[in-house]
């Protein structure tokens, strides 16, 4: 005998079925479109999230994501920044290695949260200050009052200090000289009008210095003139202090110089305030630094070094007593 079957009764409950699916999926899709839009790489399934804007130089980036992973921790992922990033995220910081990745974020998304490393105070300072916390530093150049008092603790008896500045440079030099003098130094600029005025308006300034003290200003100290600067430097029986540890190599004296896993912890610390705070701390050198010297130059010069340490902790000691001195 075959089994008989209620049609009828099949479809409806069928179409009973469907319509209920139906429903269902609706009301579940309008409750996906009320939820707001968070993008997933926003954060990672092991904590928060910074990008990653590098140089052109693949080694340095390579080294900098290592020692930015130490100091950040297991609980925050690193990713590489790519363009296109910051016009559907604009809430992740993104850590940028030098100006030119800095620039190549910012003028994508002015709003983008930006901590700019190996940058100088001249580059960074004034996005910073109109930024209300969302554009930090950590800055890399060595600050020129540490440089001088670096050349002070090489040679003690030094009273003046010379530097060289194009006209739209000067303003580079114009807070050191007032600080100078707290140190037992006096300081004059002289300014470099044209590239054919450089080596005798050195002449000038080495006839009034006991030392050159040189900023990161590149009209005037490139891989085209260091040589010249320094030859004629050496024949007056002068020193040049600064203006980078790449130019101690080069035959500068000194320079004293901030470590990348220094500008890595205080980068973590940073990208921590921002996260708990909405807001950067302004733009700051690293506390600990370190001192290059260049010894075959010292002994061509008959300057005798200090140990390396002893110098750090002088100048360390001298920057903080006068810091002191003045909130007196």
């Amino acid at each position: 005998m075959k089994p008989t079957y209620n049609t009828k009764m099949g479809k409806e409950s069928g179409g009973h079925a469907s319509r209920r699916a139906l429903g269902g999926a609706v009301l579940f899709l309008l409750f996906v479109l009320s939820v707001p839009f968070q993008p997933v790489y926003a954060q990672s399934s092991s904590g928060s999230q910074v990008y990653l804007a590098g140089s052109e130089n693949s080694a340095l980036n390579r080294r900098m994501i290592t020692l930015l992973r130490e100091a950040l921790g297991s609980t925050v992922n690193i990713r590489s920044f790519s363009s296109g990033q910051t016009s559907q995220d604009k809430t992740t910081p993104v850590i940028t290695l030098g100006p030119e990745a800095f620039t190549r974020v910012r003028q994508e998304n002015r709003d983008v949260p930006i901590l700019a490393l190996l940058v100088d105070q001249s580059f960074i300072s004034g996005y910073a200050g109109r930024s209300e916390g969302s554009v930090s530093g950590i800055l890399y150049n060595p600050p020129l009052i540490r440089q001088a008092v670096a050349g002070k603790e090489i040679l003690p008896h030094a009273t003046r200090v010379a530097m060289l500045a194009r006209p739209e440079t000067v303003e580079l030099y114009e807070s050191l000289v007032d600080e100078l003098p707290a140190y037992g130094l006096r300081a004059r600029v002289f300014v470099v009008s044209s590239d054919n005025d450089l080596i005798p308006t050195l002449i000038h300034a080495l006839n009034y210095g006991d030392f050159i003290l040189a900023a990161p200003d590149s009209g005037i100290y490139n891989p085209r003139t260091i040589k010249h600067i320094l030859l004629t430097a050496y024949r007056r029986n002068r020193i040049v202090i600064g203006p980078s540890q790449a130019y101690v190599k080069a035959g500068s004296l000194a320079s004293t110089y901030t470590p990348l896993t220094e500008i890595s912890k205080l980068a973590a610390k940073y990208i921590e305030q921002y996260r708990s705070d909405g807001q950067f701390p302004p733009p700051a050198y690293p506390d600990v630094f370190r001192i290059e010297l260049n010894d075959q130059v010292a002994r061509s010069l008959n300057i005798p070094l200090p140990d390396r340490q002893e110098i750090i902790n002088s100048i360390s000691e001298r920057l903080a007593g006068s810091e002191e001195a003045s909130d007196e």
